[in-house]
């Protein structure tokens, strides 16, 4: 049900993150520039002039520390690595990990960052999700909920214009369960500016530990349940998706796996409403993130 490939090499040469952790920083930074107190920073530009989930040579195109540990919940593995000052263009010395644990039917993930000087941090886990595992040729038929009655509206360029917008009455209202597919075509200038769905939905639903997001495949029964402590979820419909051989060579076409990137905001440096992404010395970035399965 996830997406990937058979070989290192194939993540290596040509992965659209496939599983991968993502940084420093998730999703989008307009031109590449932020500023940290008082200081702007020019990070690398790998989506036309603009800076995506960390650069030419971010976190998913680098090889990580692993361990494996036996704890109470379940096997975890634990991968790590330093990130140094000026890697893409970022300040400060960023010290990674994140714990996989892994049970019967749940997968919780844990991040923790430290900085040497003061920076920003956005990690998220990259996964393309097929609940159908290929029966289905696309993810149209999958039924969604996601727990925002907001999100951060873009330009045509998917850079946030600074608006959070309500999802009433536009195609990116999931508070209820809906068909991925029964409105992703619709006249809508969102939907034409991502190809589809590539919005980050404002997480202001989850009271009394409510999920960010749970999926449901018709065809399989199979369900995904998704926690966080993260502001945000951002939710990818493959749009550009287009992998000729991926596992057991199958084929990944456009919109035959979706992500559901639980974040902070993006852009958010540029946007002092949005939940700040400022590290520095002494304090420890902390998220984490559970998908749990089941079947109906």
């Amino acid at each position: 049900i996830a997406l990937g490939f058979d070989s290192l090499h194939e993540y290596e040469r040509a992965s659209p993150y496939f599983g991968a952790i993502v940084g420093r920083y998730a999703n989008r930074l307009a031109h590449g520039r932020f500023r940290v107190d008082q200081v702007t920073h020019q990070v690398a530009t790998n989506e036309g002039a603009h800076h995506l989930h960390g650069g030419r040579r971010g976190f998913d195109k680098r090889m990580w520390e692993a361990q494996v540990r036996e704890t109470d919940d379940g096997t975890a593995v634990v991968f790590s690595r330093v990130s140094v000052a000026g890697e893409e263009g970022y300040p400060g010395t960023l010290a990674v990990r994140v714990m996989y644990t892994v049970s019967a039917h749940q997968v919780r993930i844990e991040y923790r960052a430290t900085t040497s000087a003061p920076t920003i941090v956005n990690l998220t886990q990259h996964t393309y999700f097929d609940l159908s595992a290929g029966v289905s040729a696309t993810i149209d038929d999958h039924i969604l909920m996601i727990a925002g009655k907001r999100f951060t509206a873009v330009d045509g360029e998917l850079i946030p214009t600074a608006e959070i917008a309500p999802v009433a009455g536009t195609p990116l209202d999931f508070r209820t369960p809906q068909r991925i597919g029964a409105r992703i075509g619709a006249d809508d200038p969102q939907l034409r500016h991502g190809g589809g769905y590539d919005h980050n939905w404002v997480l202001d639903d989850l009271a009394g530990g409510a999920p960010a997001a749970t999926v449901f495949d018709q065809q399989s029964g199979r369900t995904l349940t998704i926690h966080t402590t993260e502001p945000g979820l951002q939710f990818y419909s493959g749009n550009r998706l287009s992998v000729s051989r991926g596992k057991s060579g199958r084929a990944y076409p456009r919109r035959s796996g979706f992500c559901l990137e639980t974040q902070h905001f993006p852009d958010s440096p540029s946007h002092p409403h949005f939940p700040s992404t400022v590290l520095r010395p002494g304090q420890t970035f902390r998220s984490q993130t559970t998908w749990t399965f089941g079947c109906q």
